[in-house]
């Protein structure tokens, strides 16, 4: 979930709400420690979007953004870029930005919620369809009326190239785009990528790291990557690595374009979670997360990563 400046929890559920096919919700803080939680927007199976799978993203007008896995006026194994926009006082009006069309060249099936830029673009992955039918990286823009004209960054699944990507991407300094894939590599057990806009046009992509799974973890596709202060990348894999429940890594800038991977936790252990699903990251350098399974009751856990 995100904060606005109010203090205010803004999320999604990929089922329920008022049709059964999944909502946005706020959770607003009262006085004495308890929430109030109400829906913002209830999704309605087609033509509209269901089953959102992402976080949100705020602009800086306050609107928010993200996607649902499947829906869209094109089929209901699409899946749609959405916008809520808020009213004074009163409910949040939602916007289809673009429907992605199932078995189609432009995507589809995206699990990732998106990312913007200064001038109000939109990236994002789909977990399949493109060129070679294993995901593609997206940017949408702005549009007056209608759709948002889509333009694909990057078809996955070439080669030795990364397969699936299922998780955020996010931007450096210098705005390359970086982003993990569930499978492909020159393993098949998925890679870090980097994504960098070309001068008159396009972008190029080249792999920051292939994993191999009994060090390094595999399937780094799903929970997304932070940067810290020094340019350094953090994620973690959903299997694999030392206890074969997944891994923390770090992935360092060792110039060149190379980088250096470092495992820096090994999930599975006996009464550990299993399955980290990305971290964030405190001022003292503690990492925070939650795992799909594992766990004294085999059900998940919540976690901190010390140094």
């Amino acid at each position: 979930m995100i904060l606005d400046a109010a203090g205010n929890l803004y999320g999604t559920a990929s089922q329920g709400g008022a049709n059964g096919y999944g909502e946005v919700f706020e959770f607003s803080p009262h006085v004495g420690g308890s929430w109030a939680g109400k829906i913002l927007y209830s999704f309605r199976a087609l033509p509209d979007g269901q089953n959102p799978s992402a976080g949100l993203t705020f602009d800086t007008a306050g609107n928010l953004y993200s996607t649902t896995a499947y829906g869209g006026v094109h089929g209901a194994n699409g899946g749609t870029v959405f916008k809520l926009t808020p009213s004074a006082g009163g409910p949040w009006t939602k916007k289809t930005l673009y429907s992605f069309t199932y078995g189609g060249t432009d995507g589809y099936y995206p699990l990732a919620g998106v990312i913007l830029d200064a001038s109000g673009n939109i990236y994002g992955t789909t977990t399949n369809g493109g060129l070679y039918t294993d995901g593609i990286a997206f940017e949408l823009t702005p549009a007056s009326a209608g759709e948002w004209p889509e333009a694909i960054l990057h078809n996955f699944g070439n080669g030795t190239d990364g397969q699936n990507p299922a998780g955020p991407l996010v931007f450096d300094g210098s705005g390359n785009l970086y982003g993990g894939t569930l499978n492909g590599g020159a393993n098949t057990l998925g890679i870090v990528f980097e994504l960098s806009p070309v001068t008159g046009g396009g972008w190029n992509e080249s792999v920051v790291h292939t994993f191999s799974g009994a060090t390094d973890g595999n399937d780094p596709g799903t929970g997304g990557l932070i940067f810290d202060g020094s340019g350094n990348l953090y994620g973690t894999t959903g299997g694999g690595g030392p206890s074969t429940g997944g891994t923390l890594f770090k992935l360092a800038p060792a110039g060149g374009g190379t980088w250096t991977i470092a495992t820096l936790y090994g999930f599975g252990a006996a009464g550990d979670g299993n399955g980290a699903q990305g971290v964030t990251v405190d001022a003292s350098g503690n990492f925070f997360g939650t795992t799909v399974v594992g766990g004294a009751h085999n059900l998940g856990t919540v976690f901190e990563v010390t140094p």
